[in-house]
């Protein structure tokens, strides 16, 4: 499975994320311009020594990532933002699918959102009138409701 962070702006979430990466075997894509330098010190410190068990591809911006998604087999890209109706749960992943996060401050834009159909965005429950979780966290939960129906 595949994870594409789109523009992440706060680093720890990000090495947070790496290490996620690293232990699932999932792949990361860091859609740029980033909110971060990538030799950040607190990057490092949150993904430890993952970063060399991680695969990780960088995409210049949105056109970048999507000529390289062109090149995949079937797959679906689910697209997980607070406005979606349907929960990821009830999402069926599949191993060469794209599961895509928006930056910490601002989500995914809307009119990316707009160009995907309905039932290919994507929401975690959360209380009436939460906002929304941390992307880390939204990251790992969505990471392993996916792994776990792919691995039974």
């Amino acid at each position: 499975m595949h994870v594409a962070l789109y523009q992440p702006e706060i680093p720890p979430n990000t090495g947070n994320i790496i290490r996620l990466c690293a232990n699932t075997g999932a792949r990361l894509h860091l859609i740029h311009p980033l909110g971060f330098n990538t030799d950040d010190r607190s990057l490092s410190r949150a993904g430890l020594d993952y970063h060399a068990q991680a695969v990780i591809a960088h995409h210049t911006d949105w056109d970048a990532f999507c000529a390289w998604r062109d090149t995949l087999p079937a797959h679906q890209l689910w697209a997980f933002t607070t406005k979606a109706t349907r929960r990821h749960d009830d999402a069926d992943v599949g191993p060469d699918d794209i599961l895509l996060f928006g930056p910490e401050s601002r989500g995914l834009p809307q009119d990316l959102l707009d160009a995907l159909p309905a039932d290919q965005r994507l929401r975690l429950a959360m209380r009436p009138g939460s906002r929304s979780l941390n992307l880390s966290n939204t990251v790992a939960v969505a990471v392993y409701q996916a792994w776990g129906r792919l691995i039974g």
